[in-house]
């Protein structure tokens, strides 16, 4: 038992939680972004892990993403809207099992407090979509000290 209430405590201090625990995740309204879709057609556009983290703001697994070992020169983006938001020049390895930014791109990104399940954190969103993208932390490396830790199904990869 004590095992179990550890192990959570650590995941909920991580920002790990899977679809099901997530699924009462805050949702930002759909007709205050550019880019809008019916619950229908996002699930038709999107996979079933990024719907499951851009809509509903589940998390992925930690290192499950291939993004985190993604080093070339480019643009990650959103993968609901294709919204540039970090530069491969902020990317660093925060050790956590997600690719881990200390910097959004200018307008890119919009956050708001979640104080889903017990904690209080920093949620990011993109700013076309309203998609979630992960949780920012003010653990991350100069010249911002910000971690953006993000869920790599929610990005896609752009070499530039």
């Amino acid at each position: 038992m004590l095992i179990g209430t550890a192990s959570i405590a650590v995941l909920a201090g991580c920002g790990v939680w899977g679809v099901a625990l997530a699924a009462g995740a805050p949702s930002a309204p759909t007709d205050a972004f550019a880019v809008t879709h019916s619950d229908a057609e996002w699930r038709q556009l999107l996979t079933p892990q990024q719907y499951a983290v851009l809509r509903t703001g589940s998390t992925e697994a930690p290192y499950s993403s291939p993004l985190n070992g993604q080093h070339n020169v480019g643009i990650f983006g959103c993968a609901g809207c294709a919204q540039d938001l970090f530069s491969s020049t902020t990317k660093f390895d925060s050790g956590t099992g997600w690719p881990s930014f200390w910097k959004a791109l200018p307008n890119a990104v919009l956050e708001r407090q979640d104080s889903t399940l017990g904690m209080s954190r920093t949620e990011v969103l993109c700013s076309r979509c309203g998609g979630h993208l992960g949780h920012v932390f003010d653990d991350g490396p100069q010249p911002t000290g910000l971690r953006y830790c993000m869920n790599g199904v929610a990005l896609q990869f752009r070499s530039v």
